[in-house]
């Protein structure tokens, strides 16, 4: 099946922005319906046109694509957002995860940007390997963290850990005798305990509270 989606591209270099239409485009599955070049852009441009999913850079003049990105989630938490930066600094890559982008990959990674257009299109969240590495790193808490609070279970609590380490739901599965569709309800229950919308945040849940 042909895959069409609208995208919106914000960039605050003007070349890059029309480099990444021409490069969007010539897939033939995706359509770029608008270019900006800032953070407030962004945000205008997301109202208007509501995107399938906003491709952004995070550094630029003005309201950054992290400020922007925040303001899109709180008015539209089901929003498909995609950081592609030449800049893996630490802060922005804990920033990005604790707002719920659904992917962080560095433009170096040319190849890999339709792919990963096609993957958080599809639901799933994308971070490029370089970002993954840092992720258990720079989330950790050296506190004690109290899964009683929320009422985890033991059980619960070990399937979070195996998501945390990537584990699909298949695998979490055959690890812990399990069936599929019975791993797929523990993680509905346990995101719904703990407040968060997806598996990536609930691994970040995980490494930050560690």
């Amino acid at each position: 099946m042909v895959i069409y989606m609208k995208i919106l591209v914000v960039d605050d270099d003007n070349l890059v922005a029309i480099s990444l239409k021409t490069i969007l485009e010539a897939s033939g599955r995706m359509e770029v319906a608008a270019l900006g070049h800032n953070g407030q852009e962004a945000v205008s441009l997301y109202e208007s046109m509501k995107p399938d999913v906003l491709l952004m850079d995070i550094r630029m003049e003005g309201m950054s694509g992290i400020d922007a990105a925040e303001e899109i989630i709180k008015s539209h938490p089901d929003a498909k957002i995609l950081f592609l930066t030449t800049f893996s600094d630490d802060e922005y890559i804990v920033k990005a995860l604790s707002i719920g982008v659904k992917g962080y990959i560095l433009k170096q990674d040319f190849e890999g940007i339709v792919p990963a257009l096609d993957a958080v299109y599809g639901g799933q969240s994308v971070f490029g390997g370089e970002i993954i590495g840092k992720i258990p790193v720079l989330m950790q808490n050296k506190e004690e963290f109290d899964y009683s609070q929320y009422d985890i279970s033991e059980k619960e609590q070990e399937i979070i850990e195996l998501v945390a380490e990537g584990l699909s739901n298949r695998e979490i599965a055959e690890r812990l005798f399990l069936s599929e569709g019975t791993v797929r309800n523990y993680i509905s229950v346990i995101l719904e305990k703990l407040s968060l919308r997806d598996r990536t945040q609930l691994a970040v849940f995980y490494y930050k509270n560690r």
